[in-house]
């Protein structure tokens, strides 16, 4: 016979009550209990994901993958937010209520300029966007965030890394930072344009990005630098790399990623672009790829 509705609530009861009694109950469990999840996941966040994004990417371009799955903006938003979660996870002990203020600010601005470029051309350049990227609301796609600050932050960890005591002079610094955002746009556009990411209808003359596009960013790189550069400690930024291993992967990813789509449609500058950021992580001993077995591993 069948329990009694009694009983099947008895049941469904304890078992909610076991998984809120599994469930972190504060912020610095969550934190380890997230830290370990991708500490544990590393080479299939950070070398199986863009591996795959490329495949799944190019396949679209080229006509080969079927709809829905072609440009799927929800699947596009999934893998980029787990590519970006080792810099999220690594972060998240660091930012106080000042961070939090700093990237809030920065992304209001992101929203705010790209209305604007959207809207009026200014300050990148007339484009539109060419395939789904997720959700939008007034021409703009919610994901943005993910898509933009996370390119800033990478910059700005890589930089204090390399400029060593260099990084204490504020001018060195916010500089390094700026000239390193643009330098990964460089990588980042000429391949989001080839997939048709986004298009600007007058072409452009670095593979089809105008020049407007830097000048813009040029803006964009300085206003997200100060923002990142006021909102959190320089000191706390170092102690959290030195203690995080795993806090550049998501830089390791974007190099992969961006550095294989560019190679693909013969866009040789940003491809150079994007082996100089995998020099740089080498030269930080952030990532390496040792061959045991036959298996790529991360180092742990």
């Amino acid at each position: 016979m069948p329990d009694p509705p009694e009983s099947r609530e008895s049941v469904d009861s304890s078992r909610l009550g076991s998984l809120r009694a599994g469930l972190p109950r504060f912020r610095a469990e969550w934190e380890r209990r997230l830290e370990r999840l991708v500490r544990e996941n590393r080479f299939t966040i950070s070398v199986f994901f863009p591996l795959n994004g490329i495949v799944l990417l190019l396949a679209s371009a080229e006509g080969v993958l079927p709809e829905p799955l072609a440009f799927n903006g929800l699947l596009i938003l999934l893998g980029t937010a787990v590519m970006r979660s080792p810099l999220v996870v690594g972060v998240l002990p660091i930012t106080d209520r000042r961070a939090a203020a700093g990237v809030g600010a920065l992304t209001l601005y992101a929203y705010g300029i790209e209305y604007l470029g959207v809207h009026t051309g200014i300050p990148y350049g007339d484009f539109f966007y060419g395939v789904d990227l997720g959700p939008i609301v007034a021409g703009v796609p919610l994901g943005l965030p993910i898509f933009f600050i996370p390119l800033v932050m990478n910059s700005y960890l890589l930089c204090l890394l390399l400029l060593g005591e260099r990084a204490a002079r504020t001018g060195v610094r916010l500089a390094a930072v700026i000239a390193a955002v643009l330098a990964m746009d460089v990588v980042l556009d000429p391949g989001a344009v080839a997939l048709g990411f986004w298009v600007y209808p007058s072409g452009g003359a670095f593979y089809g990005v105008p020049l407007s596009n830097y000048a813009g960013w040029v803006l964009s790189a300085t206003v997200a630098t100060l923002a990142l550069d006021w909102g959190y400690d320089r000191r706390a930024l170092l102690n959290r790399l030195a203690d995080c291993e795993f806090l550049l992967d998501d830089l390791v990813s974007f190099v992969i990623l961006w550095g294989g789509i560019n190679a693909w449609f013969g866009n040789w500058i940003p491809v150079a672009g994007a082996v100089l950021f995998g020099l740089g992580l080498l030269r930080t001993d952030r990532f390496d790829m040792p061959l045991s077995g036959g298996l790529a591993t991360l180092r742990r």
